[in-house]
């Protein structure tokens, strides 16, 4: 063998060596370019830089559209859209996450925000605070308090585990009860339109669908009003001692 082998052989090595620490150089850059990317959006969010934090969330994406990083900025731009209190876009942006990464570790969160949303609740992290007292929600379209009443059932039932669990089941109560008020909401405009029958028929559909609701001690009551109204003395009755057995203070039988 020549004497010049060994060096030539440790020579070759030598530029492998350094060959590999270069490409695998290369191959660091782009994630460290997106986790600094990612950060400086997630500042701008913090700081209350809504618009400047999710442009910079999406640039993030078009750069490095298949990294960790590009995947959580789609569900922090939702986040940010509901701190604005753009709750449409937060609800496209949960719902695009969701059919992108349907099993990603932190979809039940998605669908969480998307229910907050649903309700109207977008600019607040604190979404019972925000329905207290209920006659504001009860007043709203009942379609997004249903829609966001199955998701959160969908929460408990899917993800069995999930921090959201509790929240989730404080806020379908909270629903239930907005629910039962907009019911109420119309039977007391039948009543007022001297459309008995309807409105008994309202009052009746609350005590069947939201039994336990806070609107159950109003609607036993007009029922005694609907029936004193439609001459039918047995049902009126009925209704008024099922009143008083259950709620034997209301302020419904001083009247």
């Amino acid at each position: 063998m020549s004497k010049f082998t060994p060096r030539i052989l440790l020579i070759t090595l030598c530029l492998c060596l350094a060959s590999c620490s270069w490409f695998g150089a290369k191959e660091q850059e782009p994630l460290r370019d997106a986790a600094a990317m990612y950060q400086s959006a997630k500042e701008q969010a913090e700081n209350g830089s809504y618009e400047a934090a999710i442009k910079s969330y999406e640039q993030l994406e078009a750069r490095y559209p298949y990294g960790v990083y590009a995947q959580q900025a789609q569900l922090d731009v939702a986040h940010v859209h509901y701190k604005s209190g753009d709750q449409g876009s937060t609800i496209a942006a949960c719902d695009r996450f969701i059919k992108l990464y349907p099993n990603h570790p932190k979809v039940d969160y998605a669908y969480y925000l998307k229910a907050l949303a649903l309700v109207g609740t977008a600019g607040s992290d604190s979404f019972t605070s925000f329905l207290t007292p209920i006659q504001p929600i009860a007043e709203r379209d009942p379609k997004g308090l249903e829609e966001a009443f199955d998701i959160f059932r969908y929460i408990i039932a899917k993800f069995p585990n999930s921090i959201y669990i509790e929240d989730a089941q404080k806020q379908i109560v909270t629903i239930v009860d907005a629910l039962a008020a907009h019911e109420l909401l119309v039977a007391r405009y039948y009543m007022n339109r001297r459309a008995p029958l309807a409105a008994v028929n309202r009052a009746q559909h609350v005590l069947k669908t939201f039994p336990g609701s806070r609107s159950t001690e109003e609607a036993l009551a007009l029922m005694v009003e609907g029936y004193e109204r439609l001459k039918m003395p047995d049902l009126r009755d009925d209704a008024s001692r099922v009143l008083k057995q259950n709620y034997p203070q209301s302020v419904f039988l001083r009247k």
